[in-house]
């Protein structure tokens, strides 16, 4: 049985600007995505977004949130309970934060000083890549210096940025760490600098072998994400569901061919 899909709603920012925030999440369910993975809340409080949400016929699969301290801690735990999802994902730390392994150890002891009191609270955390986690440091990939020092981090591994433009193949960068990635992120394009986006698929990832590669007993979600987009964000969103779920990558609430009437 394949994962869940879900879709990051940072994709369809500016969709949901101005208060459009309820119909994109009631054309998401009526496409069939399963959940989707917040970044931000649209001026609700968590738990009225996990209201909309629900009653669309999803969930909220997972939460991108900056990474919390001392001070924010039980603000995050507490969001997260609201949201009804056990996945925190942290989704950025800059490039120079990963240039060297010193910056990486400060990197670890900032995500070590919050994954014990989440996991106490029953939230899982994860790290959300780009492709500078994935280029090479003192001979290793900087998250693997990262993991050495994060015995408990998880990840979500972007499978496109995971590529680091054509450096590395997804697939294999996902079965090296499949045992701490219960969540994807999958997004295509063609592997080029400062080009967007296009629809699952319709790209150069070979998905079968990404999605094959994961650990199906850890695998929890696929989540759908493009930054940008060299076509109609929701057409690509809605034909990313319509590929995926049709070949048997990821399971929705609708079959693939419903999608592109949305």
């Amino acid at each position: 049985m394949p994962a869940p899909i879900s879709v990051q709603l940072y994709s369809l920012r500016e969709q949901m600007k101005d208060g459009k925030h309820a119909d994109i999440i009631k054309k998401l369910g009526a496409t069939g995505y399963k959940g989707v993975e917040c970044a931000g809340y649209y001026g609700l409080k968590p738990k009225e977004l996990r209201t909309l949400v629900e009653a669309n016929g999803m969930v909220v699969s997972s939460n991108h949130a900056p990474l919390p301290n001392a001070q924010t801690l039980q603000q995050c735990i507490d969001n997260h309970k609201d949201l009804g999802t056990t996945f925190a994902v942290s989704p950025w730390f800059a490039r120079e934060e990963y240039a060297t392994v010193d910056a990486i150890k400060k990197v670890a002891d900032k995500f070590n000083a919050v994954i014990e009191p989440l996991a106490k609270a029953g939230i899982s955390l994860l790290m959300h890549n780009h492709d500078w986690e994935f280029s090479r440091v003192d001979g290793k990939l900087a998250v693997e210096h990262l993991l050495a020092a994060c015995p408990k981090l998880q990840l979500e591994i972007d499978t496109y940025w995971a590529a680091n433009f054509g450096k590395e193949v997804p697939a294999k960068m996902v079965a090296q760490f499949k045992s701490r990635t219960p969540l994807l992120h999958l997004k295509d394009g063609m592997f080029e600098h400062q080009q967007p986006m296009v629809a699952c698929g319709a790209g150069k990832q070979d998905f079968a072998a990404i999605v094959a590669a994961a650990d199906p007993k850890l695998l929890k979600w696929v989540v759908v994400e493009l930054d940008e987009c060299a076509t109609d964000m929701w057409t690509a969103i809605a034909d990313s569901y319509a590929y995926l779920v049709g070949k048997g990558l990821a399971a929705g609430n609708k079959p693939a061919n419903s999608a592109a009437k949305r």
